[in-house]
């Protein structure tokens, strides 16, 4: 049996559950191995290959939740902070969710990967998450679903309601933000421009009324175009202009990776930004800061010169 035509939709789907990039990985390895050692006890004629690889990949997920912490985003740990000179004190014992770096995986598999639905989902008790992922997402059956969880088919329709339940009214999880639209892409265009200017006021202009700004692994988070463009203000007076950018993308969303120049020439790179677009503005921008996140998208620490 192959099972690598598989990897990339597993390490999705572990991603959604455990909210890392890296265990997902871990995970995904780990599904296909222990299918490989099993392979002698599947019956094709009970399931298909790629329903037995989710039952395995599920109990895997569940087994590694176990006693583990949510993975959050400053935002969903408290209120927004008001001062924007607050201390930027990164918070490093907190398992911050990871953005998901699409180039790594086949294009197919990076549906419903949104940042803000990934991390409203690690609000839900665990079998209540992969419900909810094998039934709105990967459209596995009420009956399949059971099966994965050892359960009957009554039990996954009660945790599946009670997990959309638990989503209704959490901000930003139905935001559809396609990288590749024009006018989405038009918006991160001069966002991207503005920042390489240090031009606050072009920044703020881009930005919806209730924009959200958020920076793990600092547990600050800011809403609103004020305190936003106040905070902005602060980077650039700390930084410097001159900036370089560079696109890309992450969790089905567009993406800046931002450089800050350097004395004696050169970019070093400060940050990864994954932006939600609606409406024709910036929604939300996730600024993540961690050289863990960024190593998983293999990205230049330094730059002699602006990209193309």
């Amino acid at each position: 049996m192959e099972y690598e035509p598989f990897r990339g939709e597993l390490i999705a789907y572990c991603y959604r559950m455990l909210g890392s990039f890296h265990d997902a990985e871990d995970l995904a390895q780990e599904t296909m191995l222990r299918a490989w050692k099993a392979r002698d006890s599947y019956d094709s004629s009970r399931a298909s290959v790629r329903t037995w690889l989710y039952r395995i990949a599920t109990n895997a997920c569940l087994t590694a939740l176990a006693g583990r912490a949510r993975r959050p985003l400053p935002s969903g740990l408290g209120a927004p902070a008001d001062d924007p000179e607050a201390p930027l004190t990164p918070a490093f014992d907190v398992a911050w969710l990871q953005p998901f770096p699409d180039a790594r995986v086949d294009p197919q598999v990076r549906t419903d990967l949104r940042l803000a639905l990934v991390a409203a989902v690690q609000f839900l008790p665990p079998r209540q998450r992969a419900v909810l992922l094998l039934r709105d997402v990967l459209d596995f059956s009420a009956a399949e679903v059971a099966g994965h969880l050892g359960t009957t088919v009554p039990a996954v329709n009660s945790a599946l309601q009670r997990a959309r339940a638990a989503l209704t009214g959490i901000g930003g999880i139905d935001e559809v933000t396609e990288p590749d639209d024009p006018a989405t892409r038009a918006v991160i265009d001069r966002y991207a421009r503005a920042f390489e200017a240090a031009d606050v006021p072009a920044l703020v202009r881009l930005l919806a009324d209730d924009a959200i700004l958020e920076m793990p692994p600092v547990p600050l988070w800011y809403r609103g175009r004020g305190d936003y463009g106040l905070f902005m203000d602060r980077v650039f007076r700390l930084r410097g202009t001159g900036w370089a950018v560079q696109h890309l993308t992450a969790n089905g969303q567009p993406a800046l990776a931002a450089y800050t120049p350097q004395p004696d020439g050169g970019f070093r790179l400060h940050t990864l930004q994954v932006f939600s677009v609606t409406g024709g503005r910036v929604a939300r921008n996730v600024v993540f800061a961690d050289p863990a996140v960024f190593a998983l998208f293999e990205l230049p620490v330094e730059m002699l010169r602006r990209p193309r």
